[in-house]
């Protein structure tokens, strides 16, 4: 079998242009509005836009590859190295390392990018690592690279890469054309395009021993933060970790050539979904300023306490809603005062109520605004879907 780094036209991709344009376009209008809507916000809550955008995407990024970090000790430690305020919690190196690099990433979205970098994010992720040889530079060892599952006896290889002799050479030229495709580059390419096929060239190299998805990952987030000019994360890691067998298969399928229309087709509808969701949070963020503004003066301690409590949980609330003994936990009070203060912030607008008695629920009044997978049919159509593979 001969992979795409064995073709003779490697590493000249090429795609249909009629195909992505309709989602290019609605890439960069929804990226427009975004910013437009960021810009009314206060400095405090885009720090804390900033924050929760770079945490989401180092928890799901990693949870991709199977390791689950403690978001709480990541966000310390993002705020940390951003110099915000935060508290003395202690970090294990996974969350401190992936926190660096997200920092890096989203202070140094406009520098040009060169193996410096990547190196030293490699370093940072692997930051604590005992059972590898090569940190902080690309790969050396002399047996091949692969992905591979099945029985020892009949494996099914899922994808080999380049030898690491070869890497330098592959990588050099990899950021030459990542940066002479940026939007100030030589021959810029349009947002989606150059961020999906900077990911699917970037694992085909496979340059480093170990975190390569959530590098590449990085890069991506780096092209689109480029390409709307503002150090923005588009959450693309947790529209993929909604759909991980999908994009595994699709990695897999397209690491076999150079012709990469259906894998960017794919990558496009996820990262339009991933502009979804970072739409909701922004308004959200809106709508919980407008909120805490209009019941600030108005409601008691304890009520406060709780809807704080509950605006932490995000544009979901608490899954199910807040219960009564969410409230008595939440405010250290008793149920009988719990049942009149959650009676009384109904009165007041801050939750709605579903069900009775003991199953009664409370949500917050704040919409939900939907996020609507696509697919991108062949003539370039966006259309709704519903997800089959969460």
């Amino acid at each position: 079998m001969e992979w795409n780094w064995q073709q003779p036209d490697w590493p000249r991709f090429s795609w249909s242009k009629d195909r992505l344009a309709r989602a290019e376009e609605r890439f960069l209008l929804g990226g427009g509005v975004i910013v437009g809507a960021v810009s009314h916000l206060d400095a405090e809550r885009r720090d804390r836009l900033a924050v929760d955008a770079m945490v989401e995407e180092a928890v799901t990024s990693a949870e991709i590859e199977g390791e689950i970090l403690n978001r709480d000790s990541v966000q310390s430690s993002i705020r940390r190295q951003l110099g915000l305020a935060t508290d003395s919690r202690r970090a294990a190196p996974a969350e401190r390392g992936i926190a660096e690099m997200m920092v890096d990433l989203y202070r140094k979205f406009e520098v040009p990018l060169d193996g410096q970098t990547l190196c030293a994010w490699h370093a940072m992720l692997m930051h604590g690592r005992r059972d590898l040889s090569d940190i902080g530079h690309y790969r050396t060892h002399a047996e091949s690279t692969r992905v591979v599952s099945g029985k020892v006896c009949d494996p099914h290889v899922h994808f080999e890469a380049p030898t690491s002799a070869r890497v330098p050479e592959e990588m050099r030229a990899f950021l030459q054309w990542f940066n002479e495709t940026s939007p100030s580059g030589s021959r810029p390419l349009p947002a989606l395009t150059r961020a999906g096929t900077a990911h699917l060239y970037f694992e085909s190299i496979h340059p480093f021993e170990d975190g390569n998805g959530r590098i590449g990952r990085a890069i991506c987030e780096k092209a689109l933060a480029q390409s709307l000019g503002m150090p923005m994360l588009t959450g693309l890691a947790a529209a993929m970790l909604a759909r991980r067998r999908s994009y595994y298969n699709m990695l897999e399928a397209s690491n076999k050539g150079c012709e990469v229309t259906e894998w960017l087709a794919w990558f496009a509808a996820v990262a339009l979904e991933a502009q979804q969701r970072t739409q909701t949070h922004v308004d959200f963020l809106i709508d919980k300023t407008r909120l805490l503004d209009r019941l600030r003066d108005v409601l008691n301690e304890r009520q406060m306490a709780v809807l704080l409590r509950t605006l932490r949980e995000g544009p979901r609330g608490f899954q199910g809603g807040l219960s009564a003994g969410n409230y008595v936990s939440i405010a250290k009070t008793s149920p009988a005062t719990a049942r009149r203060d959650l009676a009384d912030l109904v009165g007041k607008g801050a939750f709605t109520r579903t069900g009775e008695r003991r199953h009664a629920r409370y949500h917050l009044i704040i919409p939900l605004r939907p996020v609507s997978p696509v697919t991108i049919d062949e003539t370039g159509n966006l259309v709704s879907t519903t997800r089959t593979d969460e």
